[in-house]
């Protein structure tokens, strides 16, 4: 690399000591940012994803502004969707619609395989260019987890319920584990190929399975998520595993072959340790926090790293993902104040 590489977030990740607690925030790339407004107006998110040199460019900027531990690959989960031939689009106000939801096993059969060269050569290139000329901080890739992808599949878009994908789970089993099967081969492929190409870490986004109880966790996806990082494992770099309102399920995570496991905002440091979780932890400010005044976030952020300092083993995040009304001046504070904070 042609630049020296800052690997505190990695060493962070592998449970290794540091001179402050890294940080990073979910969603940072895009959202608040005027700069991304502006080309915004000109490209939508897809149109934006497949120009390396535009995304590289979004992908860098918190980097750059914010002044945050790693860079978070800007993209959305659905990405790959298409080459399995979901017609997916991303529409404003909304999130992702799937015009040709899954019904049956037909449609499940009916599902290609990704070959990443050829089907998201642009999120490679955007990878190779960041990693070897743009950044001094590791670049953390991303999927989706098998159920959040799956309950868009099955619901035709987001859900308050998730009753459509709850139903086929329940009523038809074998579907179910055979779109598992088809999910867990395009992610173990898709992040294969990001690593490759230069991501240091991977986070795994399983955002809307806290939808589930802990035994239905256990039987209908735990074995999928076992066998998906237990394959990652083999490529030696940090395995994140976030989701929200998943506190019933930390032990279940705590469970997998996984590095690190992300809080939201409901569930503390100190809670998640009493509960058993031994892996690295990262989270857990709640966003809409930052929409106050400085004193309360500075208050809660102390409050946090505390906990983190006190426990060990934490990279700092938010709850949730950065939401567009935040001030881009208020995350470059909020990083300067966790650094000053937590230097050791």
């Amino acid at each position: 690399m042609s630049k020296k590489l800052n690997d505190t977030i990695i060493r962070a990740y592998n449970g290794e000591e540091t001179d402050y607690i890294p940080a990073w925030f979910m969603r940072q790339a895009g959202r608040s940012q005027p700069e991304y407004r502006e080309l915004k107006k000109k490209y939508s998110l897809f149109e934006i994803t497949h120009q390396p040199e535009l995304c590289a460019y979004v992908t860098r900027l918190p980097v750059e502004n914010y002044g945050v531990d790693a860079a978070i690959l800007y993209k959305d989960i659905m990405s790959p969707l298409p080459s399995l031939g979901i017609d997916v689009e991303i529409k404003s106000g909304i999130g992702p619609v799937i015009h040709n939801p899954i019904r049956n096993i037909h449609d499940v059969e009916k599902l290609g395989e990704i070959n990443p060269k050829a089907d998201v050569p642009y999120v490679l290139d955007t990878i190779r260019l960041l990693t070897e000329e743009q950044l001094e901080v590791p670049l953390i890739g991303f999927s989706g987890a098998p159920f959040t992808l799956a309950s868009y599949m099955i619901e035709g878009g987001p859900s308050k319920n998730y009753s459509k994908t709850k139903a086929l789970m329940y009523r038809e089993p074998e579907t179910w584990f055979a779109l598992m099967d088809k999910l867990a081969d395009m992610i173990i492929t898709y992040v294969e190929a990001q690593v490759e190409s230069g991501a240091r870490a991977i986070q795994i986004f399983d955002s809307w399975v806290g939808a589930l109880s802990a035994p239905d966790y256990r039987i209908f996806i735990k074995p999928v998520m076992t066998r998906i990082l237990s394959e990652l494992r083999q490529h030696q770099v940090p395995l994140i595993i976030f989701g929200v309102g998943a506190r019933h399920l930390l032990l279940e995570w705590n469970d997998l072959p996984v590095d690190v496991i992300g809080l939201d905002w409901r569930t503390s440091i100190t809670e998640a340790r009493e509960l058993g979780v031994t892996k690295v932890i990262q989270g857990n400010l709640d966003p809409t926090i930052l929409l106050t005044e400085w004193e309360t976030i500075e208050n809660r952020t102390k409050a946090i790293l505390d906990e983190g300092l006190e426990k060990g083993n934490y990279v700092f995040n938010l709850g949730h993902g950065v939401t567009p009304d935040i001030k881009p001046a208020t995350l470059k504070k909020l990083t300067e104040l966790i650094h000053r904070y937590s230097q050791k």
